[in-house]
């Protein structure tokens, strides 16, 4: 079990928004009744982040409303991902709905098959609420909740679309404009690096695994803009992987601050909040700190902006996260399974993401919400960045079941390039070295 302590914006986030007259019919015409699986009991696995802990905090208020009992816990990622994979393998879950993380997860969760498809559940009026509004849900997150199939088996929990974070003071020193391509951004990272008074014009993850979405954030700006081809065929050592890399390698090496080549987005966070980086590209869950003017030289003063255009497209990476039901659940408990995630995801559930911070909301009508804007914890800039963010996002990572060994092997090359290493002979390594892991995966589908 995780524990949270940021309780402040968090808690607020949950008070701000108290459930409305959410009653228990629907409406007088509809035959739907959050009741309908009164007395159930459902177990709930979460991972452990600031959604999470919204979540929990206003369970009670779905237990009142449903008449079901929920027992929901929260565990750090990597060991959340770890458990529900040998929990479905083994045939008996200890848990009716889970959380999972579709940039890392989604292949394998539909390869097995392990959660239910939600679409004949949303078409059913019976046991969906008719102020459900599938439509309010972005396009995007939807796309990424579907399987290649057609099957939709995890229903939209939030989208984590990659923007820029800048120091406005240092861009203003120097008259320089916020940067709308690559190449400008190089150039305005590159005249504001200044190492005899610690600053840097660019932080970005250099650490094996960690550094390959910023990569990748790069290639969506090219014409090819994917790792995978449309035959599952790896396309990682291809021209434009190789400028995508190069543009990479020269952010790290001439702009970004020494040590970086171990940077995990907590050191990035720590650079650009001690005010020592001009820009950041990550996302946007680690903007909290930044405005807390307890911890952040840059409170009130980051700029935030979509990622910056490539020669040939401009997208931002693409993350996110979906509830799915066990297969192996009762038809009872998959009932009251469908109840707890229309409320999960429910539109007050989302503005209360977006108010407290937790990341960008898979459902629209959130960025519409002009009491979580208001009561939020950051500016209606941040806001308005999220919103284009989400327009231009594409995912960040290929759906592929070996998702960790291709960060892995793709990364040990890029992080070679940051100690100077040749960016194509890099990319070819690595594509050599992880392509018949890919196609024995495939292999085995």
């Amino acid at each position: 079990m995780f524990k949270i302590t940021r309780r402040g914006a968090l808690q607020g986030a949950a008070g701000l928004l108290a459930m409305p007259a959410l009653v228990e019919k629907a409406n007088a015409q509809s035959a739907f009744d959050w009741k309908l699986a009164r007395g159930e009991k459902l177990e709930v696995s979460l991972t452990a982040n600031p959604r999470s802990v919204i979540l929990i905090q206003n369970q009670k208020e779905f237990e009142e409303l449903t008449g079901i009992k929920v027992g929901a816990e929260q565990i750090p990622e990597q060991q959340h991902r770890q458990k529900f994979a040998i929990e479905f393998s083994t045939g008996r879950p200890s848990f009716d709905v889970v959380g999972i993380s579709l940039h890392v997860n989604k292949r394998q969760v539909g390869r097995a098959k392990w959660c239910a498809d939600v679409r004949p559940m949303i078409a059913d009026a019976s046991i969906t609420s008719p102020d459900f509004d599938f439509a309010d849900f972005t396009p995007g997150a939807v796309a990424y909740s579907t399987q290649p199939d057609g099957r939709m088996d995890t229903l939209p929990e939030f989208a984590d679309p990659w923007f820029m974070y800048y120091n406005k003071d240092l861009l203003a020193a120097k008259n320089i404009a916020v940067p709308k391509t690559f190449d400008e951004l190089y150039t305005a990272a590159k005249a504001l690096t200044d190492p005899s008074k610690q600053v840097y014009g660019f932080v970005g993850r250099g650490l094996r695994n960690a550094n390959v979405v910023l990569w990748t954030s790069f290639l969506l700006g090219t014409q090819q803009m994917d790792t995978i081809d449309s035959n599952m065929k790896l396309i990682t050592d291809t021209p434009d992987a190789v400028w995508a890399a190069e543009m990479y390698a020269k952010l790290m090496r001439e702009c970004a601050p020494p040590g970086s080549i171990g940077f995990n987005w907590n050191e990035c966070q720590t650079s650009f909040m001690q005010g020592r980086a001009a820009f950041w590209i990550d996302g946007p869950g680690f903007a909290a700190p930044l405005e807390d003017p307890k911890r952040s030289r840059v409170a009130g003063k980051t700029g935030y902006a979509v990622a910056p255009a490539g020669p040939a497209n401009h997208h931002g990476a693409l993350f996110g996260n979906g509830f799915g039901i066990s297969e192996m659940s009762s038809p009872a408990r998959k009932k009251a399974a469908w109840l707890y995630l229309q409320w999960a995801t429910g539109k007050v559930n989302q503005a209360r993401y977006l108010a407290g911070g937790a990341g960008a909301p898979a459902r629209q009508s959130a960025f519409r919400n002009e009491q979580a804007i208001r009561g939020g914890v950051f500016p209606p800039d941040y806001v308005k960045t999220l919103g284009e963010a989400l327009a231009i996002a594409r995912p960040g990572l290929p759906e592929i079941v070996p998702v960790t060994e291709f960060r892995d092997t793709i990364g040990a090359g890029l992080t070679n390039l940051i100690g100077g290493a040749d960016a194509a002979t890099e990319l070819r390594k690595a594509t050599e070295a992880f392509r018949p892991v890919l196609e024995a995966s495939e292999r085995a589908t």
